[in-house]
């Protein structure tokens, strides 16, 4: 399949010369296999992410909903998660005053829906978990927790962070544990109770900024994306604070999560998922994506536009991108086992520079740029000649170039030597010659 080009300042060609990739061969069934197939129906179409609008609920839901909202209302302190308040006070007007109907802030009802399904509808059960998320909230502190300085900026951007959005704007959380691989690194920052504790506040300073992020109404963006990288993770040093961790957001920040994202996977996943497993419902172990080492961009460029995802994750997005807003579409294409695709960048002005990025997930192919200038008496001038990019590349390619002439920038990914289907993605930039 052919990219779609970024249409200024004119569109790329594409020409591909495929050749038939080789025959495979059987492979016997394992457990990942079977991980893999079944997270595979989860990313299919036919997954629904939870809707809070009340003409989409069912009637059950509706009576669960309206009983939850009639047990809050008995409390006389008010009661607010995430900046909603769940239980308005009646109009003033004396007493015998009709209450509302409903509550007076529409995320309410978005909220509370949330820890509805959190316990599957059973009201009680559900009105019980509210009522200690909001008394662990007020005795965390936890809506100032995003105002303080915790000592951990070496962790931002690496540990756990907030970066972009998926493909329905959902807001993406990446966490990756494999630093604390290092023994000093693991001993500053779990080395004590105390320290420990202060890593969970952190852990939570991120989520808020999550939750921030969401609009909490009906209709809208009210659930996150969480990518989790196992590559390195020191399983069982950390068993102490991921069973916290998950303790902590299983019981108070319910349904907060559209998909959960594992990345880099390794063989013992199976032991770890059973490490793990009765932590969690069962409503989010149906969310699980599994993606084994190689296969990472490809898993997250199904829920993730490229230039979103971080570049470690063969994506173009790199730390400090989304600082000035939105960055500029990438083209997404897949390169076939056996192909050598051509990108063409036509309608390049003398004088003109341009600026390209591009990423192939996995790698593993050979890469070069050339210009072909427009006038039939002129060179091909060699950009970047060809190289063999391996598989461990951990940057996509970015380069500049400023033509001397009128033509056009081609560049060829060549893909002969594999079997594998890659997917890619590029971009590019022309500023044009100053007066």
């Amino acid at each position: 399949m052919s990219p779609t080009a970024t249409p200024s300042p004119a569109p790329a060609a594409v020409a591909a010369a495929p050749k038939p990739p080789p025959s495979g061969t059987g492979a016997k069934r394992s457990l990942m296999s079977s991980l893999m197939e079944a997270t595979a129906l989860l990313r299919s179409s036919s997954f629904k992410e939870d809707s809070y609008v009340a003409s989409a609920l069912p009637a059950s839901d509706l009576r669960a909903l309206a009983d939850l909202r009639a047990l809050l209302s008995t409390h006389p302190d008010p009661i607010s998660i995430w900046g909603v308040p769940l239980n308005p006070a009646p109009p003033q007007g004396g007493e015998g005053a009709p209450a509302p109907a409903a509550a007076a802030d529409e995320r309410a009802d978005v909220v509370l829906l949330k820890f509805l399904r959190a316990r599957d509808f059973r009201v009680r059960d559900a009105h019980a978990m509210l009522l200690r998320c909001a008394a662990w909230r007020a005795e965390f502190r936890a809506d100032a927790v995003l105002d303080e300085d915790l000592g951990f900026k070496d962790l931002e951007g690496v540990v756990a962070y907030m970066h972009g959005w998926d493909r329905e704007g959902h807001p993406v959380c990446y966490n990756a544990y494999g630093v604390f691989k290092d023994r000093d690194m693991y001993d500053r920052v779990f080395g004590d109770g105390e320290r420990l504790a202060r890593f969970l506040r952190w852990r939570v300073q991120v989520m808020e900024r999550g939750v921030r992020a969401l609009h909490l109404r009906p209709g809208g963006v009210n659930a996150i994306i969480q990518v989790t990288d196992l590559k390195d993770m020191p399983k069982r040093e950390l068993r102490a604070a991921s069973n916290q961790i998950l303790s902590l957001f299983q019981d108070n920040y319910p349904e907060m999560v559209a998909r959960k994202v594992f990345i880099n996977v390794p063989w013992y996943f199976s032991v770890l998922f059973s490490m793990i497993s009765p932590f969690l419902t069962e409503r989010t172990k149906s969310k699980f994506v599994i993606a084994r080492e190689g296969n990472v961009a490809e898993t997250l460029f199904k829920f993730i536009r490229p230039e979103l995802v971080p570049v470690q994750y063969g994506g173009l997005s790199r730390a400090g991108d989304l600082e000035n807003g939105p960055p500029k579409p990438a083209s997404e294409f897949t390169i076939k086992g056996g192909e050598k695709v051509f990108l063409e960048i036509d309608g390049i002005e003398a004088g003109a520079t341009i600026t390209w990025d591009l990423v192939v997930g996995g790698w593993e192919l050979e890469y070069g740029a050339e210009y072909v200038p427009a006038a039939e008496d002129s060179y091909t001038l060699c950009v970047e000649r060809t190289r063999k990019v391996p598989a461990a590349a951990d940057e996509p390619v970015h380069n500049a170039f400023t033509a001397r002439e009128a033509g056009k920038m081609v560049l060829s990914i060549d893909n002969s030597g594999s079997r594998k289907r890659k997917v890619a993605a590029y971009r590019y930039f022309v500023r044009k010659p100053s007066a």
